[in-house]
This record gives structure tokens, sequence and C-alpha cells, in this order.
């Protein structure tokens, strides 16, 4: 008797073992028809330096006050990042990456919800159930009652197994795009500060600009005078005055398209700053004289912490690998447990009735694909094909960040040694312009040579003048091609009494990292 109960004890685990090997096989055999993926082609190692140049020190980390020393164009910058409408939906953007987060947190955490339910159900006596309960006694001698109601209360518990990391490794996810998101609204913010700047020392330019042709025109006018005198006293002739006279109304002219070309810049800084159009105060000193702090480029590696942009693409690039992750997951059984424990009775009176009305229940579902998977492998390579996207994105953007600093820096070199070689043509053209009017006048020149001298120290000004905006507006840009004018340095101020505020626009608030854990393959 003995040998027969282990004779069958001995086949009972035979096959039970043959059960459970069988389903394993079942089980991992999925992930045995994984696709190969592709790798992206490795980019080129960045320079040591930006054409040759390097510095101990880097530009970027100089503050918005520190590297402008405007404490008009300062204010301006301020009020620009409290009230730019386009800053506001990138903060908005910002908050939907956080909830997005907040979303792929709870997927994988326990999900416990609360049922209350009441019901009245009638039967029919010529159906099995009626013809059933018709029999049946809850207690000796008192039968169920007719119509039977129906009264529940409990709790249900719903909790995902992330045996594969899949709805942590969404969750990091999540964690990387909000980042990238905040990097997105900081990149804006150096962008909208050089637009500032720029489009601010465009509009001193222009008004540069206005004052030298009302020079020309002072000085063309009484040109004027003088040939009107000479014509009286027979000295000259009509042609001279006419043409003085051409000359002063077309710079007439050209003032006020000059002067239309500074309410569209007033207006440009306006939409910036976001208020509706309004006179923009500036600085009226010497524009020639102005002088930015000089460039300190620092070195390539520094751009990688420096740049927003960059900082965005790494983060786009993270979130993109580990959604290869999820979508390799998926070819994996997945394991969901749900459970439920509370009170259940025909009557509310006997509704916590323990143990009698009191229900639970526990179950384990384990779900695999088989057959028919062409969207979960679709899905797995097209979260490659974007993973690949994002590495040579960030490859594009590194390469046009060096570019930019190099262009901008060697740019903003190049028009200062310009301008150094343009005043010595001024001098040069305000003697000539000196010497010809006191020949004009005693009649010892012809008026061609007077309109020819005046007409090239005004062209030569504008000349400087443009020069000189180019050469502020690159080196704008190469501030904000380092990485220059985040968030850090910028301080609400206000209008009437000029105190410094606190900070106008706080960095987002950041996310907790999540911890270590180990991958499974």
């Amino acid at each position: 008797m003995t040998l027969a109960v282990r004779f069958l004890n001995a086949e009972y685990q035979k096959r039970l073992l043959a059960r459970v090997v069988t389903c394993g096989m079942l089980l991992v055999l999925p992930s045995c028809a994984i696709p190969k993926i592709c790798c992206a082609t490795p980019g080129q190692p960045l320079p040591a330096d930006f054409a040759g140049a390097t510095s101990p020190h880097n530009s970027a980390r100089l503050s918005i006050e520190e590297f402008f020393n405007d404490p008009t164009l300062t204010r301006m910058i301020c009020q620009a990042l409290a009230a730019n409408q386009e800053l506001k939906i990138l903060e908005q953007e910002i908050e939907v990456a956080r909830n997005e987060f907040l979303a792929r947190r709870g997927a994988y955490l326990p999900v416990v919800t609360f049922r209350a339910g009441a019901g009245l159900e009638k039967p029919s006596k010529f159906t099995p159930q009626g013809a059933v309960e018709e029999q049946l006694e809850y207690l000796p001698g008192k039968h169920f009652p007719d119509p039977l109601g129906d009264f529940l209360m409990g709790f249900n518990l719903f909790l995902p197994l992330d045996i594969w990391r899949e709805l942590r490794n969404a969750r990091d996810a999540a964690i990387q795009r909000y980042y990238a998101a905040v990097e997105r609204r900081n990149y804006f913010v150096t962008r909208l500060v050089s637009d500032i700047a720029e489009s601010y020392y465009e509009l001193i330019a222009l008004e540069k600009r206005r004052e030298i042709l009302d020079q020309t025109i002072a000085l063309q006018e009484q040109s004027l005078k003088v040939a009107r005198a000479n014509m009286a006293a027979a000295r000259g002739t009509e042609l001279a005055v006419q043409r003085f006279l051409a000359e002063v109304r077309k710079n007439q002219s050209e003032k006020l398209i000059v002067t239309q070309e500074i309410v569209q810049v007033e207006n440009r800084i306006n939409v910036l700053v976001g208020r509706f159009p309004q006179v923009v105060e500036r600085w009226s000193g010497d524009l020639i004289g102005l002088s930015l702090p000089a460039l300190d480029v620092g070195v390539p590696s520094q751009l990688l912490l420096n740049r927003a942009d960059i900082r965005q693409a790494e983060r786009e690039l993270a979130a993109a690998g580990l959604d290869v992750r999820v979508a390799r997951a998926h070819f994996f059984p997945r394991v969901d447990i749900t459970a439920g424990v509370g009170y259940r009775a025909f009557n509310p009176k006997y509704l916590f009735y323990t143990p009698e009305s009191l229900i639970y229940n526990v179950a384990g579902d384990l779900v695999a694909p088989l057959i028919n998977r062409a969207a979960i492998r679709a899905e797995y390579l097209s979260a490659n094909a974007r993973q690949l996207q994002s590495v040579y994105n960030y490859q594009r953007v590194v390469l046009i960040a060096f570019t930019d600093v190099v262009n901008r820096v060697t740019r903003a070199d190049n028009y200062g040694k310009s301008i150094e070689i343009k005043k010595e043509q001024l001098k040069a053209l305000e003697a000539s312009v000196d010497v010809a009017s006191k020949l004009f006048q005693n009649a010892r020149a012809e008026y061609v040579e007077v309109l020819l001298a005046q007409r090239d120290l005004m062209e030569a000004r504008i000349v400087v003048i443009e020069t000189k905006r180019q050469q502020l507006a690159a080196i704008v840009n190469a501030y904000q091609a380092l990485g220059g004018g985040g968030l850090s340095s910028c301080s609400a101020v206000d209008w009437e009494t000029g105190a410094a505020g606190p900070p106008c626009l706080p960095p987002a608030e950041p996310l907790p990292a999540p911890r270590p854990e180990k991958d499974v393959p």
C-alpha cells in the first residue's frame, strides 16, 4: 500500500513538473523573437577649442546685470520674463509634463478603491433562479424576501507586478521629459534676453542714425543758404541751389523712414515685453563708445552644461532610450493582482454581520503575447527609430551650438576691428567737409565737391553706426550662444522706486529622483 502511494506521488510530481516547464516555456517563448534594433552612427568628437580660441573664464557665468550693465535694459528684460505670453505657454507645458510624471508614477503603485452599492431584483418564479430562491432559507424558517435586495460596501485592490520595469521605465521617461520641458523654457529665456537686447541696441542705433540725418540736414541747409547768397551775388547759379535743396529733401524723407523703423523696433520690443505699443525708454549716450564685457569663451565642453538646448536634447535622448525599454517589455508576460474585501447582504441591518456578511477575493492574472504580435513589434521598432532621431538631434544641437559660438565670437571681433578703421575714415571725411565748405563759401570750390563730401560723411557715419550695431548684436548673440542670460541673474524691479524684488521667474519645482534599481534584461 505504501509503495503504491509513493508511486502515485512520484507520477503526480512528474506531471506537475512537466506542466510547470511547459508553462514556463510558453511564457518565455515570446521573448525569443524580439527583433534586433539598429545602433546610431557615432558623432564626431567635440573639438578642444573654438577655432583655436579658449579662455580660463566663461562669459556665460556672468549675470544679466553684470554683462549688460544697463539698468534700463535689465528692467525691460525682467518685465518680459514676468509678462511674455510665449514664456507663460512654456510654463504650462512644464506643468503638463509634471502631471504626466505624476500619472506615470501612480501607474505601478497599488490602486485601492472604495465601492458601495444598492440594488433590487425580482426573479421570475418560472426560472431556475426564482424556483431555487423560493426554497432557500437564510435562517431556519426564514425565506429570502421578494423582491430581493442587494447591499454592498467594500474595498478593492489592483496591483500590477512590474517585473520587467515597464511602468517604472515609463515613469523615468516622464521625469526626463519634465526636465526637458524645463530646459526648453530656459533656452527660450536666453533667446528672449538676446532678442530684447539686440532690438534695444538696434533702437539706439536708429536713434543715432536719425541724429546724423538731423546734423546732415542742418549742414546742407547751411550750404543751401550759401548757394542762394552766391546766386544773389552773381557768383553762383540756380543749379547749385536746386542740387542742395534736393539733397535736403532727400534726407528729410529718409528721416521719416528711419522714424517709422524706430516705431517698428519699439513695438517689437513691446511685444517681447508683453505690453501694448508705447515709447521705449533707451540709453542716450555715445553709441560708438558703448562697450560690453570682453567675451570669454571658456572651453567647448562647457557648452554641454551651459546651453539649455543641449541639456534639453540630452534629456529627450534619455527619455527615448527608456521608451525602447518600455516597448521591449511588451514582449514579456504581464502579471496583475486583484483583491477585494467588504460586506454584502440583502438587508442593510445584516450588512455588517461578521463573518456572515463578510466577503473577500484574491486573484492573479498572467497575460503573455503568443500570436499576432505585429503591433508590439512595430511599436518596438518605432521606439528605436525615435531613439535614433534623438541621438542625431543631440549631435545636431551640439554641432549648431559650437558653430554659433565660433561664428558670433569671430564676427564680434572682426566688426570691432572694422569700427576702428572706420573711425579713421570719419576723421578724414569730417576734415574734408570742413575744407570743402570753407572753399565753397569763398567761391574757390564747386558745389559738387561740397555735396559729395557731405554725402560721403553722412554715409560713413551711418555705416559706422550700423557696424557698431552689428558688433553689439554679435556680442549679445555670442553671450546667448555660450549659454548666458539664464534665470538665475534676473530679479524683478519696482518700476516706481527702482528697488529690487523677488526673482521674477522662479525655476521649476524639481521632481523627486527615482531610486536606483537593478534593471531586468
